[in-house]
């Protein structure tokens, strides 16, 4: 076997250290969950009354492929995902369980990372995310609209009607 001279053995010892402390450095991406969706075209169909427990709502479409991960109780570690409130707002989701089903459904729950201060359900099934989101003292929702559409919501809890 030949040998390697010293030199040369602790330029790669050194190489390799370096390497992994800077890919370990590299902070992964955010990825956020839904974004705005363009309102859709009402088809003969007078819009509902509002509620008088909806504050604001806004139509938002999911990110499936991120949809898919959330569902499948094995995909650890999670990517960074972030949920987009009103006004730009995020929030990034620390995910403590996922219950996945063999229907392709599952539910998913966790707390939200610092500064944010709250948790989240989320029951999911198929391409629909329907979910509650405590931050601090505001309630936020996501509803099943139709045909995959979804609606955020932020309730004002006061005027919210009991289960």
């Amino acid at each position: 076997m030949a040998r390697l001279p010293a030199s040369i053995l602790l330029v790669m010892l050194l190489g390799g250290i370096f390497g992994q402390t800077t890919l370990a450095e590299e902070p992964p991406t955010v990825q956020l969950l839904w974004q705005t969706a363009p309102p859709s075209p009402a088809i003969d169909q007078p819009s509902p009354a509002r509620k008088p427990w909806i504050l604001r709502d806004q139509e938002i479409a999911l990110d499936l492929a991120l949809l898919n991960i959330l569902k499948d109780a094995g995909a650890r570690p999670h990517p960074r995902i972030v949920i987009a409130l009103f006004d730009g707002d995020r929030h990034e989701l620390d995910i403590t369980s996922t219950v996945s089903r063999h229907n392709d459904s599952a539910i998913v729950r966790g707390t939200f990372k610092r500064p944010s201060k709250g948790d989240f359900t989320f029951a999911i099934n198929g391409n629909v995310l329907v979910g509650t989101m405590h931050l601090s003292d505001r309630l936020y929702k996501t509803e099943h609209i139709a045909n995959g559409r979804l609606r955020l919501l932020e309730i004002d809890p006061d005027k919210f009607p009991p289960d």
